[in-house]
């Protein structure tokens, strides 16, 4: 038995952990550990990975590139290889993976069962769209090859559907042309709601990518930052522009108490914005810090001391969406507590394909909090509040505490999905939110 934590550290149970090499071997494997869950990169933050005291099938070693065809994009590869692994590769060549979260170094499988999105929602869509097949293996031993136009009942359900329906062991995917890895990029301040929501508007239309980070302890206003890019055609040189230089950092160890709190909060966030706030403007920027500023930070997630933390990320209709966003934010004033990564953006006006995708039309905040007990707990809660009566939903890929009555208001196609549930799949969230 093997402890292990997924990325908000909230817990660290023994499981005993089987590693998946070799596809022609995983069914007998599956069959073998019976009932177990699979586990990618670790990079979920709750209990969608977990199953404690249980089996979890650690995907990693199902990581070889199949096939890639430079003329039309096409990629088929194993389901445990890295999307930075994979952008290695494509981008000298043209191409990139579509959709990507805010961390390159998810899996292709979790990237699918979990539906990731990223910041161009309202021009890519998220990552289910772009993946044309996939293969599905049931723990009974049956394989089901399937995609959004061959058996698309059974991808829309693996689709978002947090790895319950079998395991995913290999998968197309169409990627998209880029002239290379720099974008034009604009920094513009905002001092409240009705700024951010008007760039939002005004940016749909010619930046592919947009989000925004938002203050969320400012005593007076919700200021933010909102960031807008697209990729960039250099015709001259770029040897003068800064490229990443491969060498990460490490955050070397836990602290003894979160290092997020009271005393740092607000001069972080003051300090934040009014350093960012100085470089407004254009300018052409390496798409690594643009879109996955945290992955050159080892084991960020350490900073929260031992006993981790929770993220909270909700969708709301883009009709009531500055009023909830509005109520969500007094609540995290009035608590005392708050995030340094609280970040704001706009889902485009498109129905995801999965029966459990949580990307939908409107807006979403995310957030992180340390744990502090009860205390967090509550706050959660009251943001559970204005989430319900706004008719919006959690997101499963970050959530560890969702009550099951609002996870059934907000996906209500959770019926039709558990007509494909493999009954040899177990995982923490599963027994937390459906069993």
């Amino acid at each position: 038995m093997v402890k292990i934590a997924s990325w908000g550290r909230l817990s660290n149970d023994p499981h005993h952990v089987v590693p998946l090499v070799e596809p022609r071997y995983v069914s007998q494997q599956l069959g073998d550990t019976l009932p177990g869950v699979v586990f990618g990169n670790g990079r979920s933050y709750g209990d969608t990975g977990l199953n404690p005291g249980g089996t979890l099938w650690s995907s990693r070693g199902l990581n070889h590139l199949m096939e890639f065809n430079r003329s039309t994009g096409l990629l088929r590869c194993e389901s445990g290889i890295l999307l930075g692994e994979i952008q290695k590769i494509v981008i000298p060549a043209g191409w990139m993976v579509p959709v990507t979260p805010g961390t390159q170094l998810v899996t292709v499988g979790g990237a699918i069962a979990n539906d990731v999105h990223g910041k161009n929602h309202h021009v890519m869509g998220s990552f289910g769209d772009h993946v044309t097949r996939l293969t599905l293996l049931r723990t009974n031993g049956e394989t089901i090859e399937c995609g959004p136009d061959y058996r698309p009942d059974w991808f829309a359900a693996t689709l978002g559907g947090i790895g319950l329906t079998g395991v995913i062991v290999e998968a197309t995917l169409q990627l998209r042309r880029v002239p290379g890895p720099w974008l034009e990029t604009e920094t513009v301040s905002y001092e409240d709601l009705n700024g951010f929501f008007a760039l939002a508007d005004e940016s749909e239309a010619e930046w592919e990518n947009t989000v925004s980070w938002i203050d969320c302890v400012g005593v007076r206003s919700n200021r933010g930052l909102f960031m807008r890019g697209n990729f960039k055609d250099l015709k001259v040189s770029t040897t003068a522009l800064p490229e990443p230089s491969g060498q990460s950092k490490n955050f070397p160890f836990v602290p003894p108490v979160s290092l997020v709190n009271k005393l740092s909060l607000r001069p972080f966030n003051d300090f934040y914005y009014w350093i960012n706030k100085r470089k407004t403007g254009r300018q052409v920027m390496h798409y690594q810090p643009f879109f996955y500023p945290l992955d050159n930070l080892h084991n960020w997630n350490r900073m929260y001391g031992p006993r981790g933390f929770y993220q909270y990320q909700s969708v709301v209709p883009r009709e009531v969406g500055k009023d909830a966003v509005a109520a969500m934010l007094a609540e995290i004033g009035q608590s005392g507590q708050g995030s340094f990564l609280a970040v704001l953006k706009t889902f485009g006006d498109r129905q995801s394909k999965g029966l459990l995708s949580f990307p939908q039309p409107g807006v979403t905040l995310a957030l992180d909090f340390p744990n502090q007990g009860s205390r967090t707990l509550e706050l959660m809660t009251r943001l559970d509040a204005v989430v319900r009566e706004a008719k919006g939903r959690i997101y499963l890929g970050k959530d560890a505490r969702m009550p099951r009555d609002l996870f059934e208001a907000g996906y209500p196609r959770l019926n039709e999905f558990l007509r494909y549930r493999d009954p040899g799949i177990s995982s923490a969230m599963s027994r937390r939110l459906i069993d």
